[in-house]
């Protein structure tokens, strides 16, 4: 018998706030079926989707049946996210390398489009993986009425007003936030690894680089020179000849 969701309290986040804003390039750009013009328009969905679920997928990781059916109707937009959860890929790199609480976390995040509430819906939801398995889960966050007043059944799921207008930073994009690895798998893989690090600490901006003419460009070539000059000689005034060493005039 599967435990109901428990209950938790929601708290204010910018999704939940009235949208106030005139549309710009500060919105999130929609991806749905209803203003599909073209084939082309329908891979940059296909690849809008993947961007959200897997942040990137290789050629292996596509699912080439679930594109097809995509293609031809045959399925929703919703339908196509829900087999993209439920794929091995998926499987392996989040469920396989993570706990359940941050299982939930990382699908919440992409599902609905927002960060969890607090810990009480993480165990709630943590609850649900246990009992119901991945599938159960996936089905619930999809079947859940959040999911569909945001993005119904014809639109990629995306991070819901992640900049608000007049505000300098937005939120922190949720696969930079949320890493696809844990912390005990990251340090396994040998992540970060130090040369990534120097790397980015000797980053110098723009502004700061020496433009032509500075000196400072052609320090590297001074030093590489290596130029040697002649020890000064030793002499000792009584070892000089000076009948030898002084030039004078024959006659």
């Amino acid at each position: 018998m599967a435990i109901p969701l428990l209950e938790y309290t929601p708290i204010s986040q910018n999704q939940r706030v009235a949208s106030l804003e005139i549309p710009g390039d500060e919105q999130p750009r929609t991806f749905s079926t209803d203003n599909i013009l073209s084939a082309t328009d329908l891979d940059v969905l296909i690849e809008a989707a993947y961007r959200q679920i897997f942040f990137h997928a290789f050629a292996s990781d596509r699912e080439r049946f679930l594109e097809s059916q995509l293609r031809n109707g045959q399925i929703t937009v919703r339908d196509f996210i829900r087999g993209l959860l439920l794929s091995n890929t998926y499987k392996r790199s989040f469920y396989d390398l993570n706990s359940n609480y941050r299982f939930v976390e990382q699908t919440v995040q992409r599902v609905l489009g927002r960060d969890v509430y607090n810990e009480r819906e993480k165990i709630a939801w943590s609850i649900v993986v246990a009992t119901k398995g991945i599938k159960g889960f996936v089905d619930d966050l999809l079947n859940s009425d959040e999911y569909l007043q945001a993005f119904g059944y014809d639109t990629v799921p995306y991070q819901r007003r992640r900049v608000l207008p007049g505000r300098v930073a937005g939120e922190t994009p949720f696969n930079i936030k949320s890493p696809r690895y844990d912390s005990y798998h990251r340090a396994k893989l040998g992540f970060p690894q130090i040369i990534w690090q120097t790397t980015v600490r000797g980053f110098t901006p723009q502004e700061k680089k020496p433009t032509a003419g500075n000196p400072a460009l052609f320090l590297d070539m001074a030093k590489s020179i290596n130029a040697r000059g002649n020890a000064p000689q030793q002499l000792s005034v009584q070892n000089i000849d000076i009948e030898k060493a002084v030039p004078y005039r024959r006659k």
